[in-house]
């Protein structure tokens, strides 16, 4: 008995990578800009605090995200940037682009995390009140926003790994072409109007024209 083995026809695989073209595409705009929008949230708040003693008594420090560093927002602002310019760029360029996307959200991730533990700028802010160059923090005490903001940097990482993965699949912004490549065909120029024609004589009419004249 001889068996035969069914062979997909290429057809039935279009719906399918279409489908995933469109939910890839649907789920890495959202991360993407979910994530830019929660890190550049993230860096505008407080991320740590403290006290150093100034003329006897405690004076109360805080440092936001962006006090601490400004890699994460500007990572998310190259990530939001590169998110949009994936669309405007093809083959090799598209897979550029998603690798900075990618690369983007990493490092927003590592900034994060590696801020959440600093106190560099809590210290300069103590010498600064104090007035004295060895003053430290004193009491230093770190929120949950710099995780929030790795969080983003995350989402944003995602939306890259998505794009190098289906970039392939979605649409670019040029609609010269059609999705095969060929051009489309240009429209013909309507051709010019017969002055000689009765409804045109009585447009010129209409106009105050002299249609007879030379």
């Amino acid at each position: 008995m001889e068996y035969v083995t069914a062979v997909p026809h290429p057809r039935s695989e279009a719906p399918g990578s279409a489908r995933a073209g469109r939910m890839s595409l649907a789920v890495a705009l959202l991360c993407g800009a979910l994530g830019a929008a929660v890190a550049l949230l993230a860096t505008r708040q407080r991320w740590s605090e403290g006290t150093v003693t100034v003329a006897g008594g405690p004076y109360p420090l805080i440092a936001k995200g962006s006090d601490v560093t400004g890699v994460p927002a500007a990572l998310a602002i190259v990530g939001l940037a590169a998110l949009v310019a994936v669309f405007a760029v093809r083959r090799a360029g598209r897979f550029m682009v998603a690798a900075l996307l990618a690369l983007s959200g990493a490092g927003t991730v590592a900034a994060a995390v590696l801020g959440a533990s600093d106190s560099s700028a809590l210290d300069e802010k103590a010498a600064q009140a104090s007035g004295d160059t060895s003053a430290t923090v004193q009491a230093l005490t770190h929120t949950a926003w710099p995780y929030v903001a790795a969080i983003g940097g995350a989402l944003i990482l995602l939306a890259g790994l998505l794009a190098l993965r289906y970039g392939r699949l979605w649409p670019g912004m040029s609609g010269r072409y059609e999705r095969g490549g060929t051009p489309r065909p240009r429209r013909k120029a309507p051709a010019a109007a017969d002055p000689d024609r009765p409804e045109e004589l009585w447009k010129a009419l209409d106009r105050g024209e002299d249609p007879t004249g030379a």
